[in-house]
């Protein structure tokens, strides 16, 4: 006989009783799921709050699509963090719709402030460009140009032309080329000078950049055999040399572009790898990373190395980022003897490597500031790690005011003394003393604050640190300022 409140299912000649709580429960979770809203009424939400104006319909349809499919794997799994009546979850979860698909639904790659102190970021596009370099690019983008035309000759001309005369003028070295990144100029430099033979680097310059991209895997897609030596912190003129036999295409030291060791630490000087490459006539390449182009003492960072310190060193390739402390677009430059820079020029992976016009435009552009010397002024990089603390100070303290003015009742807000750094892939651990604002939200987490300025507009990115949001000025142009408030008010005022 059954007992009431309970179902029985037939397992072989018995039937076991089924109790029904687990049966009342889904239903209870289909009772969750059908408040769901339909992606039509998503779309007609977010309509009505004037978030379609803006966007194509399609991928904020899409967008709307993915938010509602993971409420509803949320539900499932019994994740949900929902209460109250359909109706109200319904209208919870339209909320946080408006709020997701709306950002997901954004153009993907847009202004940004960078309120971080860090100035060469990788995450957010590295180096500013200046006005002039904007100006080119947008010239040429416009419409036609002689990227491969000889206006002199009337006849096909080289791309390979456009900055390389700039590019020998500044380094001191007899030739230069190209490429679009400095991963791809290592690899190109690899492929020419030592594929199916070996190039020695020692295992503390075994670099790993972003993206899990690791200088092993480009000595494997160049088809140059590594040869590994010394020890992660401790690499001698002996190991290279004990090293050295008749497969032995080059030697690669490539700069602690993110990183830094310390303590009991020992690294080959350039100029005794250059020696040791030289009487075994074997090509030194240098992997120098940051691009910078004018002495480091000038910035504050003294110790960083220059792209014609290292030519003048005498290796026969050098190569660096346009894009780091240089100031420049995404490219790798490649600069060093005749030679072996010729041989690149005619290596096929050349031209799958090569930069577009667009590239080429700001370089050229960029370059120009150093050749005419206005580049501490005009490169925005530049401008910004020699920015002086006292206007800092200045700006810190206006917009403290102008924020205890709107919000004071919110957050404890002041300005700070701060530490910047130069940038991963440029200087790593070099701190620079800065200046900005320390805000600590009196009812919302430092991490609520920074996420409510990420959906400003422009998004705003900052630190935080404990209970504290941090705000600093270095990398944040003065003509945002009040764009930077604006955000800090209503990330704030979001409860």
């Amino acid at each position: 006989m059954r007992g009431r409140g309970s179902h029985e299912v037939a397992t072989g000649r018995r039937r076991t009783p089924l109790p029904t709580q687990p049966f009342l429960h889904v239903m209870s979770k289909q009772e969750d799921l059908r408040a769901i809203p339909p992606v039509g009424l998503a779309l007609k939400h977010l309509e009505d709050a004037g978030v379609l104006k803006d966007r194509p319909r399609p991928i904020v349809a899409r967008a709307v699509r993915a938010v509602l499919e993971r409420e509803r794997l949320a539900m499932l799994a019994g994740a949900g963090h929902y209460a109250g009546s359909p109706e109200e979850i319904r209208a919870a979860i339209l909320e946080v719709v408006k709020r997701d698909a709306a950002v997901a639904a954004m153009r993907k790659l847009i202004p940004v402030i960078n309120a971080t102190g860090i100035v060469v970021h990788t995450n957010l596009g590295r180096a500013p460009l200046s006005e002039a370099a904007i100006a080119s690019l947008s010239e040429v983008a416009r419409g036609y140009s002689n990227l491969e035309y000889d206006l002199a000759a009337g006849a096909r001309g080289k791309r390979d032309d456009l900055v390389r005369d700039m590019l020998c003028e500044i380094s001191g070295a007899a030739d230069a080329l190209v490429v679009n990144n400095n991963a791809a100029a290592v690899l190109l430099a690899l492929d020419t000078l030592a594929k199916g033979r070996e190039a020695i680097v020692s295992r503390g310059e075994l670099i790993e950049i972003g993206g899990s991209f690791r200088l092993p895997d480009v000595f494997e897609r160049s088809g140059a055999r590594m040869v590994a030596v010394g020890t992660t912190n401790r690499t001698r003129r002996s190991d290279y040399e004990g090293a050295i036999r008749s497969a032995t295409a080059a030697i690669l030291t490539a700069h602690w572009s993110n990183y830094a060791i310390v303590g009991f630490v020992e690294r080959v000087a350039l100029a005794d790898l250059v020696e040791l490459g030289a009487r075994y006539r074997i090509p030194v390449i240098h992997d120098l990373g940051s691009g910078l182009l004018v002495e480091s003492s000038t910035l504050g960072i003294g110790g960083e190395m220059t792209l014609a310190e290292s030519v003048s060193a005498g290796v026969a390739v050098s190569t660096v980022s346009g894009d780091k402390l240089l100031g420049g677009p995404q490219s790798g430059i490649l600069v060093g003897r005749a030679d072996e820079i010729s041989r690149m020029r005619r290596n096929p992976l050349a031209r799958a490597l090569r930069p577009g016009k667009l590239t080429l435009a700001a370089l050229e552009a960029t370059l120009s500031h150093y050749l005419w010397g206005d580049a501490g002024e005009s490169v925005p990089v530049l401008r910004m790690i020699t920015a002086p603390l006292a206007s800092l100070e200045e700006r810190s303290a206006a917009m403290a005011r102008a924020l205890v003015e709107r919000v004071g009742d919110r957050a404890e807000i002041v300005p700070a003394v701060l530490d910047g750094l130069v940038g991963g892939g440029a200087a790593p651990e070099r701190r620079i003393e800065s200046r900005g604002l320390e805000i600590t939200p009196r009812s919302r987490s430092a991490g609520a604050v920074a996420a409510g300025m990420l959906a400003s507009s422009p998004p705003v990115v900052v630190r935080t640190r404990e209970s504290k949001v941090l705000i600093d000025l270095r990398t944040v142009p003065p003509e945002e300022d009040c764009a930077v408030v604006d955000a800090v008010v209503e990330a704030l005022k979001s409860e």
